[in-house]
């Protein structure tokens, strides 16, 4: 079964910092560029961060950029995001998607979620 699986997500204090994985299950997860993805209650998922497939280009979203780190282990068949000075804004499920090329669009597989909470 072709599937991608988040963890990492919990309550954390502002100002804290987290690190979500995205594991790949049944297939490579090598050849595919990977985005990060969050949705607060309420809100419009939103695109957070994205990885090619060789780990050589980033992209971040305006909200999290100086705040967030991508990175992927090839290896491992893993792709990191590295969540540091949290804001209560944070709070969102975090979810990662895969593509064959590209990000944010036209995605091949999802996870299903991980939850952040940020508060005090």
């Amino acid at each position: 079964q072709l599937r991608l699986v988040e963890s990492g997500g919990g309550l954390v204090q502002p100002g804290g910092s987290l690190r979500l994985s995205c594991a790949a299950s049944g297939f490579n997860l090598n050849y595919y560029s990977i985005s990060w993805f969050r949705q607060a209650p309420g809100k419009e998922r939103e695109g957070v961060s994205c990885i090619n497939s060789s780990g050589d280009s980033t992209n971040y979203s305006h909200s999290v950029k100086g705040r967030f780190t991508i990175s992927r282990d090839n290896a491992q068949n893993t792709v990191y995001l590295q969540m540091n000075s949290l804001k209560p804004e944070d709070t969102a499920v975090y979810y990662c998607a895969a593509k064959n090329g590209g990000c944010y669009y036209g995605m091949n597989y999802w996870g299903k979620g991980t939850l952040v909470t940020v508060s005090s």
